[in-house]
């Protein structure tokens, strides 16, 4: 950061970012905005790789107009990176499983902030507007060897560098998250 370069600009969202997180294997940047979505990019590529959005499942509060009540306030990769965890203004934390396109848990977060996975998973913790830290049980599950293969590659090479090796189309495909 001596010459403060920007590397690269990602842009897709149409409101304001409020939280980012990097995946466990540094392969997928989450992106929460306040426009209700969560963007999964490839950040050495900036490309794009899939759109998670928020759905409110309680009525909407009236907050004088100016309030989205699904808008994101925080997004974090769970340790073995298979799940995200998001809080949204519509009082809800909800897991989602990487591959699919809607949650696949959720919990009822009274003015969520943020929220955090323990490192070693299980348990995520979210902080409040009135100053409560709560802990919520999550979902794991055991990675597949696959996806162990996938975590440690993924540890060492860059987008560019799996595309340079010689595997099949299908195999740098998955390794490149563009299966989601």
């Amino acid at each position: 950061m001596k010459s403060y370069c920007l590397l690269r600009k990602l842009e897709g969202h149409q409101g304001c970012i409020a939280s980012c997180d990097f995946s466990p294997d540094s392969a997928l940047l989450a992106t929460a905005s306040y426009d209700t979505c969560v963007i999964l990019w490839d950040p050495c590529t900036g490309e794009k790789l899939r759109s998670l959005w928020h759905v409110p499942l309680q009525p909407a509060v009236d907050q004088g107009g100016n309030f989205h009540t699904s808008s994101l306030r925080s997004v974090c990769f769970s340790p073995e990176g298979l799940y995200l965890a998001t809080v949204a203004d519509d009082r809800l934390l909800r897991i989602w499983a990487l591959e699919l396109e809607s949650p696949v848990a959720f919990a009822p977060v009274k003015n969520g902030l943020c929220c955090t996975y323990f490192p070693h998973g299980g348990i995520i913790a979210t902080g409040t507007r009135d100053g409560h830290a709560q802990f919520w049980t999550a979902p794991q599950a055991l990675s597949s060897l696959k996806h162990l293969c996938r975590k440690v590659l993924r540890g060492c090479f860059t987008s560019y560098q799996v595309q340079a090796l010689s595997l099949p189309k299908k195999m740098k495909e998955f390794l490149t998250y563009r299966t989601l």
